[in-house]
């Protein structure tokens, strides 16, 4: 790599110290420093992205599979600078250096613990040749996952209320062994319009028009009770509209979530149904008057404002052609008339593909829009699963999926099961601001 040297803060965002934290609910919080250190020379590697250019902002998302077992286990683990995963992550987020990006299985404490500590023990610190990088905004917030629901939600005529009991994780309102595992953080280098945020955690899926409601293959009758119906949210960890000031005048509005896999589940596929509706719910709240339906947590009502810019972004577990999900999920964003899918795509998912075969030898879609490398025998194998995807008023400059080849110098970040970061791969996208 060539040295580096470093540059001037993003336009929009603050300079000079401040005292970074992160709060316990859905708040934001300023950082340390919000000086920006330039990227090293990615000469070395292809599949290190160059700086936006002028009047650009990188938005990204990357499911870092950042979980743990256990309820503050990321934090205790995060304390030190000493986890080898998570070194590797941040070393990934330095060298492609999104502007505001959204991680997906990234365990949610109350009081902000782990995202702090990931920022301050390791985005913070410079990772190899990687230059390190200050995020000084930080947002998160409350999820499903893990959270007793008090209804059998399985279908095993039991509804487990304790955790660590056998079944807990099923009957939870989002499937997760303690509350908040899966969760979801957003780093940025510009600020939040903290007072404009939405969240929709509480949002019932039956309260959705024409919901796909599963139903008992044995009687055709609903499969869940009523009981169940009448706790059950739509997100299986939360849906959060955070507009981000990117300093033209115009917030752009990421809409994030982490819909459900579409699998582990019965003949009654109860995850596939709502998966696509979880994913319907983004398609609906950017279509006028289609939001309508919609309540967020503080029962403000209805969708996006018309015209307002936005990124939809995250882990949403569909593929457009591969895979178990439902076939009109992920179709839902990729062919509205409002939204702009850049394609973003990478040569280390064309060879990972032939290198592992199996199921992939199968697949319909590109394997170079692929961004998850899942198992390969029987299947699924690997799929595009993470998107950003942003409104067709935002120009698009330039996307990209970070995964190396393995001729790659950076190949070690990401390599062949089992995995030295994540399954999946960071996905990128330079827009125009507003």
């Amino acid at each position: 790599m060539l040295p580096s040297v470093n540059r001037a803060p993003r336009p929009g965002a603050p300079t000079g110290p401040a005292r970074r934290r992160v709060a316990s609910t859905a708040t934001l919080v300023l950082a340390a420093s919000a000086l920006v250190a330039a990227p090293a020379s990615a000469a070395e590697s292809p599949s290190v992205p160059g700086p936006p250019g002028p009047h650009q902002v990188r938005f990204a998302t990357f499911n870092t599979a950042l979980e743990r077992p256990g309820q503050g286990a990321l934090a205790a683990e995060l304390a030190t600078p000493d986890s080898e995963q998570a070194r590797n992550v941040a070393e990934i987020i330095q060298h492609v250096r999104p502007d505001v990006l959204l991680v997906n299985e990234f365990d949610h404490d109350e009081e902000g613990e782990g995202a702090r500590l990931f920022q301050d023990n390791y985005l913070s610190v410079g990772q190899n040749d990687a230059e390190a990088i200050d995020y000084p905004y930080v947002y998160t917030a409350p999820v499903n996952t893990g959270v007793p629901s008090g209804a059998d939600l399985d279908g095993d005529g039991r509804a487990v209320t304790e955790p660590g009991t056998p079944g807990y994780a099923e009957d939870a309102l989002g499937y997760g062994a303690f509350p908040g595992q899966y969760g979801m953080v957003v780093y940025s280098m510009y600020p939040i319009v903290t007072e404009r945020v939405r969240t929709f955690q509480t949002f019932r899926w039956a309260d959705m028009p024409d919901a796909l409601l599963p139903a008992d293959p044995a009687t055709g009758g609903p499969y869940y009770s009523d009981e169940a119906l009448e706790v059950l949210r739509l997100s299986s960890k939360s849906h959060w509209d955070i507009p981000v000031d990117t300093g033209r005048g115009r917030p752009i509005h990421l809409l994030a979530s982490h819909p459900t896999p579409p699998a582990f589940d019965g003949p009654e596929r109860r995850n596939v149904l709502r998966n696509h509706d979880e994913i319907r719910f983004w398609a609906d709240y950017v279509t006028p008057r289609a939001g309508s339906y919609i309540y967020d947590d503080e029962g403000r009502r209805g969708g996006l404002p018309v015209g307002a810019p936005f990124v939809i972004a995250g882990d949403l577990n569909a593929d457009p052609h591969d895979g178990d999900g439902h076939p009109g999920a992920i179709a839902r964003l990729l062919e509205h008339p409002g939204i702009t899918d850049p394609r973003p795509s990478s040569q280390g998912g064309r060879g990972a593909a032939q290198r592992q075969g199996g199921a992939n030898e199968g697949h319909a879609g590109d394997p170079g829009l692929d961004s998850a490398d899942f198992t390969d025998e029987p299947g699924p194998g690997n799929l595009r699963v993470d998107y950003v995807l942003p409104s067709r008023i935002v120009p698009v400059r330039g996307s990209g999926v970070f995964w190396p080849t393995v001729d790659d110098s950076l190949f070690r970040l990401t390599g062949d099961y089992p995995f030295p970061s994540s399954d999946h791969r960071l996905v990128w996208v330079d827009l125009v601001r507003p």
